[in-house]
C-alpha cells in the first residue's frame, strides 16, 4: 500500500490510540502466544479470567494468518479515543460490511459461534469484546495506555528533532518513506494500491499486539497505518532495573532505579505500577531528578511522560553499564 503526501498533507499525519485495536489484535495471543513471547506474564494473570469469557467468538475472530475483521479496527479519533466510543461505531456498522469483512476472515465459511443474521452476530461479538475488555483490560490499561502515549511522545520528538522521514523509517522495516509517498509492505499478496491523504489525513496507530506494520488492505479505507510500539519490553515489568552501584551510591537506589529505567518515556502510573509503589512516592522522586536536570517531561493527554535528559544519559553512562 502506498499512501501519498502531497505538501500541506505533512501536517496532516496525526497519531492515535486505539483501545479496541488493541483488545483485537490481543487476540492474536489467543492463537498463538508463543510469537508474543513479551505478553506471556498478562496471559497467565488472565488465564482465569478468561475461562469465563465467550472464547468461541473471541477465538473465532482471528483466523491461522493472525488476521482480524477491518470493522474492529476503526480509526481512531486521536490519542484520547474512549473504549466506549469505539464500540459505539462497531455496534453502527452496517449490515453487509460485517458480513464481508467475516467473509474475508473465513472464506470457507464462517464458524458456529459467528453464523446467523448480521444483527445477532454483531450484539454476540460485541458482548464478547465487552466482557473481555472488562475482565481482562481494565486492570491493565493504564499501564498499556502508558506505554503507548510514551511511543506517540518518542515519534513526536523524531519528527521535530530530525523530520518526518526519520519517522516514518523507523516505525517498521515495513515502512519506507520517499519523495512523499509511504510505502507498507504487506504480508499478503494482494496488488500494489495507491492512496492519497489529501482531505483525509494519514493515522499512525502504535500497537502492543504487533511486531511489524498493518494497515487497510483496500483503498477505500481511510489511510491508517498500525505499527509495533516501543517498550514493549518492559511492559510487565514488575521492578525496576538494577541501577549501576555507582550511581545508586550518588542518588540513592531508587532514584538510581528510576533514572536507570527512564532511558524510554515512562509516566509516573507505569513507573508505581512496575515497582509496585505510590504513584506519589515515585512523583516526589521524578520531580527531584528532573530539578536536578536529569530527566525532561512532556504532556501527552492526562499524563507526563518523564525521560532521561542528555545530561541523565551521560551520568548513566558515566557511572557503568
Amino acid at each position: 500500500m502506498e499512501y501519498v503526501l502531497d505538501g500541506m498533507d505533512l501536517a496532516d499525519v496525526r497519531f492515535a490510540i486505539s483501545p479496541i485495536n488493541e483488545l483485537t489484535l490481543s487476540l492474536r495471543t489467543w492463537r498463538d502466544p508463543g510469537r508474543y513471547p513479551g505478553h506471556l506474564p498478562w496471559l497467565r494473570a488472565t488465564q482465569s479470567a478468561r475461562e469465563s469469557l465467550d472464547g468461541d467468538v473471541l477465538r473465532a475472530l482471528v483466523d491461522d494468518r493472525l488476521w482480524t475483521p477491518d470493522y474492529l479496527s476503526p480509526r481512531p479519533r486521536g490519542p484520547l479515543t474512549r473504549i466506549d466510543d469505539e464500540l459505539d461505531t462497531i455496534a453502527a456498522t452496517p449490515d453487509d460490511v460485517l458480513l464481508a469483512d467475516l467473509a474475508r476472515l473465513h472464506p470457507e465459511g464462517r464458524p458456529p459461534a459467528l453464523r446467523g443474521p448480521a444483527s445477532v452476530v454483531r450484539q454476540r461479538v460485541l458482548d464478547a469484546l465487552t466482557g473481555y475488555w472488562e475482565a481482562c483490560f481494565v486492570p491493565h490499561w493504564p499501564r498499556m495506555r502508558a506505554v503507548l502515549q510514551a511511543d506517540v511522545v518518542h515519534r513526536g520528538a523524531l519528527i521535530s528533532r530530525h523530520g518526518v522521514g526519520r519517522m516514518f523509517s523507523g516505525l517498521s522495516e515495513r515502512v519506507t518513506y520517499d519523495g512523499g509517498v509511504v510505502t507498507v509492505r504487506l504480508t499478503s499478496h494482494a496488488m500494489l494500491q495507491r492512496a492519497a491523504t489529501t482531505g483525509v489525513g494519514l493515522t499512525l496507530v502504535p500497537t502492543l499486539f504487533t511486531r511489524g506494520a498493518s494497515c487497510p488492505i483496500s483503498a477505500e479505507e481511510p489511510p491508517t497505518i498500525m505499527y509495533g510500539a516501543r517498550g514493549i519490553g518492559t511492559l510487565w515489568q514488575t521492578s525496576p532495573r538494577d541501577a549501576p552501584p555507582a550511581l545508586a551510591g550518588i542518588l540513592g537506589q531508587v532514584r538510581a532505579g528510576l533514572l536507570t529505567a527512564l532511558d524510554e518515556p515512562a509516566s509516573s502510573t507505569e513507573l508505581a505500577l512496575r515497582a509496585e509503589v505510590s504513584t506519589s512516592a515515585v512523583n516526589q522522586h521524578l520531580r527531584v531528578l528532573r530539578a536536578a536536570g536529569l530527566l525532561t517531561s512532556a504532556r501527552s493527554g492526562r499524563s507526563v511522560l518523564y525521560l532521561r535528559s542528555e545530561l541523565g544519559e551521560r551520568v548513566v553512562d558515566a557511572c557503568g553499564p
